[in-house]
């Protein structure tokens, strides 16, 4: 096991609980919590972008992401949907990196991209296979959030592939610039896993997309 991996490993130990621990509490803490992540995502962008004309349009995603965010926690229907949804989407995230590196790592095979030459696409299947069976866990034991609104099967089955798609697809952009910067990471700020947007790519894409999801459902 090497050093980098132990790091990592103990990192998520110690943050990924104390993240979800502060999104159930919501208010002070995950209102401020999410002032400290924008901003350092935005001197990472600012840092990885330099003066490329596509700096100011990442400023902008990330503004209308981190206010997803904060909407989805703060101002949806109801507090028990609210805080279901939000555990939905950040462990569906997690889901998709852990089930991409072990998938890919025990099959192999081609590679899915050469903006990201570790990633294979039995990882992005893999990933997005775990994002389902996760998925269907959230919908056997969504009673413990007490929810009140009726949540459609087949909404909870086909959104998570959706999902994990998307959160993929944020990953690779974030790769890709950072294969344009020739930096192997955006910052230093998590031991073991670089910056903040470095493991935040995927689900900053990912709430602006569940907001609409949620519009079109007519659940906002």
């Amino acid at each position: 096991m090497s050093v980098e991996f132990k790091k990592r490993l103990f990192s998520s130990i110690i943050i990924l609980p104390t993240i979800l621990i502060i999104i159930f509490e919501g208010n002070f803490f995950f209102n401020s919590l999410l002032i400290i992540f924008f901003l350092i995502s935005l001197y990472e962008w600012i840092k990885l972008s330099k003066n490329k004309i596509y700096k100011l349009i990442g400023i902008f995603f990330l503004v209308i992401s981190y206010f997803s965010i904060y909407k989805l926690r703060n101002f949806f229907v109801e507090e028990n949907f609210n805080l279901f949804i939000f555990y939905y989407i950040v462990i569906l995230c997690v889901a998709t990196d852990l089930g991409g590196y072990i998938f890919g790592k025990l099959i192999k095979g081609p590679k899915l991209t050469k903006i990201s030459p570790n990633k294979t696409i039995a990882g992005a299947l893999g990933a997005i296979f775990l994002s389902f069976i996760v998925s269907l866990f959230f919908y056997k034991k969504r009673d413990i959030f007490h929810i009140t609104i009726d949540v459609n099967f087949l909404n909870l089955m086909v959104i998570p592939i959706l999902i994990s798609i998307v959160s993929q697809i944020g990953d690779l952009c974030i790769s890709f610039f950072k294969r344009k910067a020739n930096v192997k990471d955006t910052g230093n700020f998590i031991p073991g896993h670089g910056g903040i947007l470095d493991r935040t790519d995927g689900i900053l894409l990912v709430f602006p997309l569940v907001i609409l999801i949620l519009f079109f459902l007519r659940l906002t």
